[in-house]
């Protein structure tokens, strides 16, 4: 999907005024606590994760460390993350396959990162635009969301999408614009009821029209 390139510096430039500085608000020190706070982010919110994390990063400090553990205790340590169950089974997984096939160590690669149990696109390119800085697009549900909402694509499906933004926002901002996008879904875009009237998106965003009834 072409986007007017107008409408995306004029995007960009309203995103950098209001996140200069956008980060990913999961807590780490290392890629893998990177990949195992990202993994278990999903279908949760990222105050939750901090919190589990800050226990969970004292008791398990590499991957030797969750495959040697029993499921059953992995499963309560992560409790509160929600869809625990299936979240400690990937965890357990991806933590063999990193041992087996990467010597304990997270691939600095798209293709390593996806063959890993647990880990998607977005786990893939959050781990790679977060701890090594190499480029790339994080489709999480505020991304979607506000890729839709901004008239940046017309795809519902997360790689689509990917590749919509990939093609409108210049490279050497997808790491930023992911945040930037991610942090105005959490402040004013929010999903249920957008604050579209004090959003600073408000004058360009095709969305505000429409719920503001100026089309």
């Amino acid at each position: 999907m072409q986007v007017d390139k107008k409408y995306i510096s004029k995007l960009l430039r309203i995103l950098d005024k209001e996140y200069p500085e956008p980060k990913t608000a999961l807590n780490y020190s290392t890629p893998f606590e990177l990949l195992i706070a990202t993994i278990l982010s999903a279908q949760s919110t990222d105050k939750i994760i901090n919190q589990v994390t800050k226990e969970l990063f004292k008791k398990y400090k590499k991957p030797e460390d969750f495959v040697k553990v029993k499921k059953v205790e992995l499963e309560s340590d992560i409790k509160k993350t929600g869809f625990f169950r299936n979240k400690a089974k990937s965890l357990i997984g991806c933590s063999k396959k990193l041992i087996s096939d990467f010597n304990g160590n997270v691939p600095d690669k798209l293709e390593d990162l996806i063959s890993l149990p647990g880990v998607g696109r977005k786990t893939a390119n959050c781990v790679l635009g977060g701890y090594f800085g190499i480029p790339g697009i994080v489709v999480d549900t505020h991304v979607k969301r506000l890729a839709n909402r901004l008239g940046l694509t017309e795809e519902k499906n997360p790689e689509k999408i990917e590749k919509d933004l990939m093609v409108s926002i210049p490279r050497k901002r997808w790491i930023r614009f992911s945040n930037q996008l991610i942090w105005h879904g959490r402040t004013f875009c929010i999903a249920r009821k957008p604050k579209c009237s004090e959003c600073p998106m408000k004058k360009i965003c095709p969305s505000a029209f429409k719920i503001q009834g100026r089309l």
